[in-house]
């Protein structure tokens, strides 16, 4: 019985202590921000036809719709275009802002706001890479994803090292600003009642907003005592919980899949694989999906590895070995997705949602790599790198980097 109170108070420290997995969340941070940010930058010239006034999908149409589903947008708080051209270019700020690190709970809850507003809009543009972008917008909010590779976190290393040499370090008027200005936002946006399809959204919004307000008052006026140390242990279990949905939900879309598939009856005689590389829609390279398919014995073996690979993944979690091994062929697939296919948008969503199971020692030398490549161009520059902590910066512990 000790034994057992003994483990599970080390587990309850450990999912309290401290947000785990921070290069996992800071790489599908960058990857589901990058991956948006790409696509909206492709789509720009057709941004009026897919989610604008000039959509074959009306504005009367979205809003019957969002009035049935109760999904929220922004787009339909009014149908003119220039509400429609502020909203896409907060998104593409805000999912730039997010990929960047820069004031990660902020640009995270900006960064949903703006994938919720585009995808709602016009629910019939997207394929499964957006469903799988829509979910993620969702859980990122709940991460403390800014703790390393993000400019928050080497704000956060300079200030310690200032601290360390006795220097004063500047309080942060960007956040507070920040703050505010969002608040007036949304407190307009609530009396006017745009929020009239739902309530989740505007309670999400303003407990954000709320949470926010309070970290940076603790922080700045209690920090180190225990409103501080309830904060973070608050934030912690909130992020490791945000985390393990986000590899649930990974598991979950592999292993559905995976079983479909079982049960059609293309896959089951290997020829499943065959017919999209002849559809014109899904043949950006003609000649390579004739060569792929010249061979019924590569169909075969496609069509069965992508079911027998999709069907265990999540039951190779508990080994790390066969994990990494099925994890490199599933990355490898989405690549090969996105070139023979062309749905390179659909590969990256699933790529980023692949990266969460990746192991910390390679994204650890993954980065001291992206390092290293960054300071032989600064010094080329002749620009001075910027300090950095042991563990690379901790900005989810600065003020309203929280």
């Amino acid at each position: 019985m000790n034994r057992l109170s003994l483990k599970l108070s080390a587990g309850i420290a450990r999912v309290t202590g401290a947000a785990l997995g921070p290069y996992q969340s800071a790489v599908i941070r960058i990857g589901f921000a990058g991956t948006w940010l790409l696509f909206l930058l492709r789509e720009f010239p057709h941004r009026q036809e897919l989610y604008g006034p000039s959509g074959p999908w009306g504005w009367i149409l979205a809003k019957q719709l969002t009035a049935d589903n109760h999904a929220f947008t922004a787009l339909l708080w009014s149908d003119g275009r220039l509400w429609f051209e502020i909203c896409y270019a907060l998104a593409l700020l805000a999912a730039a802002a997010l990929a960047l690190g820069w004031r990660t709970r902020t640009s995270s809850l900006l960064f949903m706001m703006g994938v919720l507003s585009l995808q709602n809009r016009s629910v019939f543009v997207g394929d499964g890479g957006d469903n799988v972008l829509h979910l993620m917008s969702i859980y990122l909010v709940f991460t403390r994803c800014g703790q390393v590779w993000s400019l928050d976190a080497r704000r956060a290393a300079r200030d310690a090292a200032a601290r360390a040499r006795g220097e004063r370090v500047r309080a942060d008027l960007v956040g507070p600003v920040l703050w505010a200005v969002l608040g007036l936002a949304l407190g307009t946006a609530t009396l006017t009642g745009r929020f009239d399809n739902g309530w989740q959204i505007l309670v999400l919004l303003w407990t954000v907003w709320a949470g926010l307000g309070l970290w940076w008052a603790v922080g700045r006026w209690a920090a180190g005592r225990d409103p501080r140390l309830l904060l973070d242990v608050i934030a912690n279990v909130l992020h490791n919980g945000a985390l393990v949905v986000i590899m649930a939900e990974a598991c979950l879309i592999y292993a559905t899949a995976g079983w479909y598939k079982v049960q059609g009856s293309r896959w089951q005689d290997g020829t499943a694989v065959y017919y999209p590389l002849h559809l014109d829609y899904f043949s950006p390279w003609p000649g390579l999906a004739d060569l792929m398919s010249s061979s019924g014995t590569i169909m075969l073996i496609v069509a069965y590895g992508t079911v027998m690979v999709q069907v265990a993944f999540p039951f190779t979690l508990f080994n790390r070995r066969v994990k990494n091994v099925l994890l490199i062929a599933m990355m490898t697939e989405h690549a090969v997705i996105a070139v023979v296919l062309g749905l390179p948008f659909f590969s990256l969503a699933m790529i980023a949602a692949d990266a969460v199971f990746l192991p910390t020692s390679f994204l650890r030398r993954l980065g001291d790599l992206a390092e290293r490549a960054r300071g032989r161009l600064t010094r080329r520059a002749g620009a001075v790198p910027a300090p950095r902590s042991p563990e690379e910066g901790t900005a989810d512990h600065v003020g309203f980097t929280a």
